[in-house]
């Protein structure tokens, strides 16, 4: 399974699973010209050469993940697939492309298995678990505090993509007014870099590469989230990465890649220099 991270924070989101001729978008918060380019640059497109995905599955309905949805359902004819509360809350497109799943029950995309799990956030939210039958992958974002269940939900994924929104300190300090640092902080806003390290320092092994997600551009910084998340991990033979605002990101399920040069540091070696990444301006 290859993994291609295309956008991940405030101002977009998306990130394509792809897999024995199969290939799912997990968000559509940025656009086909900038998937194109992010598929060309990483030269994920398919043997067939096309570049667009089989099939869209959509996380929650904020706008940074969900906002050309339903551009790519109605003029690619790409069908969505989304939970009940996102179909009600989110505009998809064309119904009949639209494809219903339960927060709890693992759906199939061609030969790709999604096992989803709710998450705490502010609009209806899941974690997902990607299973090709050979490799796991989790996508962990958007959630305000760990609920029960989720480390076992994810226990034994080759690859880990989680959450690591903000540092404490920083949001505290930060400009923005109290009620969104509120919201920010609530079990209902966003993993803070503390709370990430929590969940990894308690992860089982088996996971060779973990991926910090959703970084803020004014609450966080990348060396701040790649140090914490580091000690979570000491001791461990496990490849970290911090996802850049716009990407192409590419990870492969089946073997810890090498990090880009500059964009992320690793537990298995010397840390490269650590660089400012241009995140999103909002959360």
């Amino acid at each position: 399974m290859k993994i291609t991270i295309i956008a991940s924070g405030s101002g977009g989101n998306a990130t394509l699973f792809a897999s024995r001729g199969t290939r799912v978008l997990v968000d559509a918060g940025v656009g086909p010209r900038v998937l194109e380019q992010c598929l060309s640059a990483a030269a994920a497109g398919g043997a067939d050469g096309r570049l667009l995905p089989d099939a869209i599955v959509i996380t929650h309905a904020h706008a940074d993940h969900v906002g050309v949805a339903a551009r790519y359902n109605k003029k690619h004819k790409i069908p969505i697939y989304a939970s009940e509360a996102t179909a009600r809350a989110a505009e998809l497109g064309d119904p009949e492309r639209v494809r219903g799943f339960s927060s709890r029950e693992p759906f199939a995309v061609g030969a790709l298995t999604f096992s989803p799990r709710p998450l705490p956030h502010d609009a209806a939210q899941v974690a997902l678990v990607v299973d090709d039958g050979a490799r796991r992958a989790a996508l962990v974002t958007d959630l305000g505090e760990v609920p029960p269940g989720l480390l076992e939900h994810v226990a034994g994924c080759d690859v880990l993509m989680l959450e690591s929104n903000y540092d404490a300190g920083l949001l505290e300090a930060g400009p923005y007014p109290q009620h969104l640092k509120r919201r920010i902080r609530s079990a209902r806003g966003h993993l803070s870099n503390a709370q990430a390290c929590e969940l990894l320092a308690a992860l089982p092994g088996g996971t060779h590469t973990v991926a910090l997600m959703h970084l803020s551009e004014v609450n966080n910084r990348p060396e701040l989230a790649l140090d914490a998340a580091r000690d979570a991990l000491v001791g461990r033979r496990t490849r970290l990465v911090a996802a850049p605002p716009r990407g192409p990101l590419v990870l492969d399920a089946a073997a810890p890649p090498a990090p880009p040069p500059g964009a992320a540091r690793s537990s298995l070696g010397p840390p490269a220099p650590p660089r400012q990444l241009g995140l999103f301006t909002g959360i």
